[in-house]
């Protein structure tokens, strides 16, 4: 997220801006997007913005400068502040199949698993406080940390108890 310390008219911006998009009525927001770092961004009118898609802390923030400079061309007094990363996601693949059934029976105070709404286990981990979305394949993504060492950690943490689970 940023704060571009300015109001905007989301109407100016999505007629004069490429790549943008407005429509008021199914979502209050501007919807722009670059190529490189191919990035989304969403423009409210209080001058917030939210940059998403981004692979990597650097490229959220260059991205982020970009929309901004595209926003200050269009005239717009914007400044680039408070910029901060709200939610980072990692997904990886253990490389082998995990019994969901065995770990939610022993992980149930932490975890959720509903496989005919949802095929993957959600588990709610508590230090760091990250969800990872688990599946029967192996593959893992890991969600709502506010740094790469929450992810990691996280990793680390979930990874002897999968192994625990390994499908024979």
């Amino acid at each position: 997220t940023v704060n571009l310390g300015c109001r905007l008219d989301l109407k100016q911006i999505a007629l004069h801006a490429r790549n943008a998009e407005y429509n008021p009525k199914r979502f209050a927001a501007v919807i722009m997007r670059i190529r490189e770092p191919r990035t989304t961004a969403l423009l409210f009118n209080s001058g917030k913005m939210v940059c998403t898609g981004a692979k990597s802390e650097e490229e959220s923030r260059l991205a982020a400068r970009k929309y901004a400079r595209v926003v200050q061309k269009l005239g717009f007094p914007a400044k680039f502040t408070e910029f901060k990363i709200q939610n980072m996601v990692g997904s990886c693949d253990v490389k082998f199949p995990i019994r969901l059934e065995g770990l939610y029976a022993q992980h149930g105070q932490f975890s959720h698993y509903e496989p005919e709404l949802f095929p993957g286990l959600i588990y709610r981990m508590l230090r760091p406080k990250i969800v990872l979305l688990i599946f029967v394949s192996g593959k893992v993504v890991l969600t709502g940390a506010k740094d790469r060492n929450d992810i990691n950690a996280a990793f680390e943490c979930i990874y002897p108890i999968l192994k625990n689970f390994r499908k024979k």
